[in-house]
């Protein structure tokens, strides 16, 4: 079972709350985590993209650092993790991604692969006046195929001429090639999502949701596999959660229970709002989810609460559920909680047993 980390290049990670740490992301910061969780024999780490914040008491997420910028140099730090930098597609064309990817790709050959972000909140757009309009929620997706099938094309031929409805390539060049396969993420929760992911990616992120249900994402995952039967693909599920631990089950539901007691209501307004822009979003995309009256406070991933050995046991039972490949992980408090993890978590996981050997 492969394990990743969700880094914080966001300010206050994933929850939304004033009782929550709280802290600015840094490249000092990421880098310090990143190489912990390497030591720790983490498979992967991958940085999400956000361009405008949630704002509130807290000022949720309106400290973010770049994506790809910041993947590179943690290349030059790391030797073994492999990281995902992610793309905002409407802000970056694909022949210039492409060409960003091969260079990391040449920092740390073999290690580097996308995140492709289509986007869910408009806000973020509007700001520097990207938003193509509202009708773009029925065509990301399409927009999405052609937008990897460039970078597709100009990783295996060095060039492309790909003539679709939204990119037109022009005898467009590209060397050197990356070293290796740059592979494709995507985070697709609806069906018209999973069907991308079927298509172009090699993994998908699903949300867990919920408190302590460690099976939750068992449909989620049912749905990617039937939807990578029809395309004759491998596409790996991994799921999303966060970690809240602690010496004793009671004293990590305290924390938890003191986080949702906090919740920075005006950023959870702004979030809801933007969520709500779609209006053909199904129950299971990302901007319905994430507004889920049970998880609200930390964007409705699913939440794994408890000792040490309660939250490896929920782990486990999550891993074991049917076409699950991975799982990302973030924490309440990063820096405590990653080498809480690495130290008195994993260790009793029986789904990292070979890659506690390797480690």
């Amino acid at each position: 079972m492969d394990i990743g980390l969700f880094i914080p290049i966001g300010n206050n990670g994933w929850l939304i709350s004033n009782s929550a740490p709280q802290y600015k992301p840094s490249f000092e910061l990421n880098k310090k985590l990143v190489q912990t969780a390497e030591g720790y024999g983490f498979d992967f780490a991958l940085s999400m993209i956000k361009l405008r914040g949630f704002g509130g008491e807290t000022q949720f997420w309106d400290y973010n650092l770049e994506s790809f910028t910041l993947m590179s140099a943690l290349a030059a730090v790391t030797s073994k993790i492999k990281l995902f930098a992610s793309t905002a597609i409407l802000t970056l064309p694909p022949a210039l991604v492409a060409r960003m990817a091969v260079t990391i790709d040449s920092v740390a050959p073999g290690r580097f692969g996308i995140n492709i972000v289509t986007g869910w909140a408009k806000g973020e757009y509007e700001q520097m006046g990207l938003w193509p309009g509202d009708a773009y929620f029925g065509y990301r997706y399409d927009y999405a195929s052609e937008y990897v099938q460039v970078l597709q094309d100009l990783w295996a031929k060095g060039r492309s001429d790909f003539k679709g409805t939204h990119f037109q390539m022009e005898d467009c060049h590209l060397l050197p090639g990356p070293s290796s396969t740059i592979e494709i993420v995507g985070a697709g929760q609806s069906a018209r999502g999973m069907e991308f992911v079927s298509n172009y990616g090699d993994y998908n992120f699903v949300t867990a949701g919920g408190l302590n249900r460690p099976t939750k994402h068992a449909p989620t995952v049912a749905a990617l596999v039937e939807a990578t039967e029809k395309t004759g693909r491998d596409v790996g599920a991994y799921i999303l959660c966060m970690v809240i631990s602690d010496e004793t089950d009671e004293g990590a539901m305290a924390k938890w229970e003191s986080y949702r007691a906090g919740a920075d209501v005006d950023a959870l307004a702004w979030m809801s709002d933007q969520g709500a822009a779609d209006k053909n979003a199904g129950a299971g995309s990302t901007a319905r989810h994430i507004n889920l009256p049970e998880g609200a406070v930390n964007m409705g991933i699913g939440t794994f609460v408890g000792s040490y050995a309660t939250v490896a046991a929920l782990l486990d039972e999550a891993a074991a559920v049917p076409g699950t490949k991975g799982i990302m992980l973030t924490f309440d408090d990063f820096e405590e909680g990653l080498v809480a993890f690495g130290e008195k978590i994993q260790p009793l996981m029986a789904c990292r047993t070979d890659r506690m050997a390797i480690a």
